[in-house]
């Protein structure tokens, strides 16, 4: 009765459980959103708080592991409803702030298509969380930035299932329980965490974070907070950069971030941002950072670090500031001068190399670690930045900038001389700064040459380029190409100054440069260089085309400067010339040192003829002809160029008639090609054989018909004009003209056909011209008067005419050309035919031969027959007499010997007369 009664006591228990088990169930899962949010929202129910925060604390504990993605949209609502009800009940506040706990969590999905499905309520969601910002309290709008930060965190989705199967594990199953969503739980997975941060990119999150900024003034933890969160969205991707522009977030940061703070992360923060948005989004971070009142919080916050931080991050923030600042200088349209930033910047820049009287440097004080450095360099090319704005240069030279970094340029001190000296850059430091100071020169120098000329620019440059030729040794540390312990670092820059300068074309600095003796000295460096045994590079190919180009820019216009580049500039362009197009393409500057050659013949050699002599008794034509051979297309313009300014002396066209290439090409054959290619490349319609085939337009190319509807303005040059200058047939008419059209060597009958082009080429441009002139006047709707439209039509039919010439002319080559092939080929059967008949007659002969010496018979048949052929051609004695032969006997006379110098009888040549004996008795006879 015992063991009844306990099991009569257990039974009614488990079915206790069981019920109550299932009474919870069925609550939980009864518990609908939109029940809910009807709860909160009608007006009979509204004001039962009590009831109001028990359900929702039920709808939390229901959703301890995450919010469904089906659920969002129902739980934003009810967040938003909360947030208005917590002006007058501070109670929601807890509800709140645990609902925006669980928010840090994935969202859960029941099926794979949930998160395509429910993309839209995600989005929605995330810009709603942001509004919440909008609430006073600073306990919801923490716990909002900390959600929004706990995207970006790195949680393992492992760690998250884990943490989830944990928290909805059911008890242990008995056979009463009904499990059915413990299954469901189950089965929910948590979406992966690039599902949300790629929705939160296309909300509205980020842009609502930052217009909340104006709101926490009071709450200054919170927006250091909130500076973290944006700078985690801005470093995270594009997109969050754009939304956060679009609030003009760029300009709000830089207004507020000089504001009050104890921890002094709030201007950290800020400047990252800025850094972000600047790199991101450039151009709209630029113009909002333009305005005088950003630029004044800069100059605030930079003077501030520079003056008062000593700590190795202040430097830091205070480079940061400075790159910044050089980032929104590269906008035209920024207020950098107007807010006398500019000014404290430049001043800067000189010390301490120049003493200065500004407040800024009197007492500033530099350790010369890593960061003054950094800072050193930033401001060097801070200076190439606002070289941009005319009115910088002025700066400069109140400031005196060239000055400062003309002694920045010098050749380093010896070793006493440092240690001797107060505390300064260190040499590795000091080479970095003088390479940064020569490649700042190169771009301010031409801009300030009158500060340039003043502070002997050229001297000091000169004074360098020997230091850098000297054979002295040099220790240097810099990694700039060139290497460790090589001067050729400083000698590219420098070179690169000179070259910058002498290009602006100022005859003072040219003048100058000359008088010291510049010309021999480029020559001699080169010479040296090209001795040198080490191998080519990209520097010391870019140094060579470089003092090339400063010769040229020297040489160009003087007639006594060319005569000083003399023998020895003539060996030097001629060595180059040697070298050819081989490695045109192999990535060095091979290409450049070509171009640059070729223009230098063209500027210091062609228009003198001292030089110009010199140049072609070296070979000078035969070798640009080489290189017009051999070079790419791209390279051909400028070597025709020079090729033609060369034929204006006399003695070039000799040369170029008597060259051959290695194939035994001449070079009006190598001319008539280039045209034929040109025209190719021009897609000019042409026959089989290069004739003309269209009368009307016997040299307009393809894209210039297409141009046919177009009008050009007065002040813009037309298509026909234009292309003059940009491509080759002008040039080769021209170098014809020189070389003639008549008695060239080495042409074929279809070089002839193009030759017939080439002589009318300026006919037919003349005419394209008029044409084209005819052709806008229609299309503009102008009437010509009648002499005009008279003359106009006289152009159009005399060009017509001469066309049709040139095409008979060619019709004549061409047929001419067919009657040779014929006259060939008849020749060349005849040959044939002659050889056939000789094969034939031979084997005859042989034939003869072996049935003779086979056959007794036949040999003595031949044989009498020879001898019957023979007495039928002698003739025949008148009298009997005369039939009687008179034997004669001849006798030899010496007449004279000569040695020929060979041994032996061979070495002996005689010369014998000789005469008739007659016989005893017969004269009786």
């Amino acid at each position: 009765m015992d063991s009844r009664k306990v099991v009569h006591r257990r039974k009614p228990d488990i079915h206790a459980s069981d019920k109550n088990q299932r009474s919870q169930e069925v609550n939980v899962k009864s518990l609908d959103l939109s029940k809910v949010i009807h709860l909160l929202e009608d007006p009979l129910t509204a004001n039962l708080k009590e009831r109001h925060l028990f359900v929702l604390k039920k709808l939390l504990k229901r959703s301890q592991i995450g919010f469904l993605l089906k659920e969002l949209s129902g739980i934003g609502k009810i967040l938003n409803i909360c947030a208005e009800k917590v002006t007058d009940h501070p109670e929601y506040v807890p509800i709140l702030c645990e609902a925006l706990q669980i928010c840090r969590l994935p969202f859960l999905k029941e099926k794979v298509s949930d998160e395509q499905n429910y993309t839209q309520d995600v989005i929605e969601f995330l810009s709603n969380l942001g509004c919440l910002m909008r609430m006073s309290d600073a306990e919801v709008r923490q716990h909002v930035v900390q959600c929004v930060r706990s995207f970006y965190s790195c949680v393992a989705p492992k760690q998250l299932l884990e943490g989830m199967a944990g928290f909805i594990k059911p008890k242990p199953r008995t056979f009463h329980s009904d499990n059915r969503f413990s299954r469901l739980s189950l089965r929910l997975q948590p979406t992966s965490p690039g599902y949300r941060l790629q929705l939160l990119e296309r909300s509205d999150l980020a842009q609502t974070l930052v217009l909340s900024m104006a709101a926490l003034e009071n709450q200054p933890a919170i927006k250091l907070q909130l500076l973290q969160t944006l700078q985690i969205l801005s470093s995270s991707s594009d997109m969050n950069c754009a939304l956060i522009l679009n609030a003009r977030g760029a300009e709000m940061i830089c207004l507020h971030m000089n504001e009050p703070d104890h921890s002094g992360q709030v201007l950290f923060y800020s400047s990252e941002i800025l850094w972000n948005l600047l790199e991101k989004g450039s151009k709209e971070a630029t113009a909002q950072l333009s305005s005088i009142e950003c630029v004044i919080s800069l100059k605030e916050a930079f003077i501030h670090q520079l003056i008062s931080g000593f700590r190795h991050s202040d430097l830091q923030l205070r480079n940061d500031l400075l790159v910044i600042t050089t980032l929104i200088t590269e906008n035209l349209n920024s207020l950098i001068n107007e807010s006398l930033f500019a000014k404290q910047l430049v001043a800067l820049v000189t010390f301490p190399e120049l003493k200065s009287q500004n407040p800024l440097v009197r007492n500033l004080k530099l350790t010369y670690n890593n960061e003054d450095f950094q800072m050193k360099k930033l401001l060097l090319n801070l200076l190439v930045i606002m070289s941009k704005d005319s009115a910088a240069l002025q700066l400069y030279k109140e400031e005196r900038v060239t000055p400062a970094l003309l002694t920045l340029v010098s050749p380093p001190a010896s070793s006493s001389e440092r240690h001797s000296a107060s505390r300064q850059w260190s040499p590795v430091q000091q080479e970095e700064l003088q390479l940064q100071a020569l490649a700042t020169l190169s771009t301010i120098a031409p801009l300030m040459l009158d500060d340039y000329i003043t502070c002997q620019g050229n001297s000091c440059l000169l004074l360098l380029l020997d230091w850098c030729v000297a054979q002295d040794p040099f220790f240097g540390q810099s990694h700039s190409s060139g290497g460790r312990g090589s001067k050729k670092p400083q000698m590219r820059h420098c070179i690169r100054v000179l070259r910058s300068v002498t290009s602006s074309g100022e005859d003072l600095v040219n003048e100058d440069l000359c008088d010291q003796g510049v010309i021999n000295q480029l020559l001699g460096i080169l010479m040296q260089m090209e001795a040198s045994p080490d191998e080519e590079d990209e520097v010391t190919l870019e140094i060579k085309s470089d003092i090339q180009l400063i010769l040229s820019a020297l040489c160009e216009s003087d007639m006594h400067r060319k005569e000083l580049f003399g023998s020895e500039g003539v060996e030097m362009a001629v060595h180059f010339l040697r070298k050819g197009c081989n490695n045109f393409y192999n990535g060095l500057g091979h290409n450049k040192l070509i171009l640059s050659t070729v223009d230098c013949v063209r500027s210091c050699i062609v228009g003198c003829y001292t030089t110009e002599d010199y140049f072609l008794a070296k070979g000078g034509a035969s070798l640009v002809l080489d290189l017009l051979r051999s070079s790419p297309r791209c390279v051909h313009c400028i070597v025709l160029a020079t090729l033609l300014e060369l034929c204006e002396n006399p003695n070039t066209v000799s040369h170029i008639l008597s060259w051959r290439d290695v194939g035994g090409q001449t070079a009006p054959r190598l001319l008539l090609q280039l045209w034929r290619d040109e025209e190719e490349e021009l897609k000019v319609s042409r026959t089989r054989h290069g004739g003309i085939t269209d009368p009307q337009r016997p040299i307009l190319s393809h894209y210039h018909q297409e141009d046919t509807q177009l009008s050009y303005p007065a002040t813009t040059p037309s298509a026909a004009v234009l292309e003059l200058s940009e491509n080759l047939r002008s040039k080769i008419y021209l170098i014809f003209c020189k070389l003639g059209f008549q008695g060239l060597p080495g042409l074929s009958g279809k070089d002839y056909v193009t030759l017939s082009i080439i002589r009318r080429y300026l006919d037919f441009k003349v005419s394209e011209v008029w044409e084209e002139i005819s052709r806008e006047l229609s299309l503009e709707g102008v009437r010509p008067i009648t002499p005009d439209e008279e003359a106009l039509s006289t152009v159009h039919k005399v060009s017509k005419d001469t066309a049709s010439r040139v095409v008979a002319e060619q019709n004549s080559i061409l047929e001419q050309l067919e009657k040779d092939d014929i006259d060939k080929e008849e020749l060349v059967y005849t040959e044939i035919k002659s050889r056939w008949k000789q094969q034939e007659l031979t084997a005859k002969s042989w034939d003869s031969y072996v049935s003779r010496t086979s056959n007794h018979e036949i040999l003595k048949e031949v044989k009498a027959q020879r001898e019957k052929y023979t007495e039928s051609s002698r003739p025949k004695p008148k009298h009997e007499d005369a039939a009687v032969l008179h034997k004669k006997h001849f006798i030899g006379q010496v007449m004279s010997v000569e040695r020929t110098g060979a041994s032996g009888p061979a070495g002996v040549k005689l010369r014998l007369a000789r005469a008739p004996i007659k016989a005893a008795g017969q004269e009786e006879v």
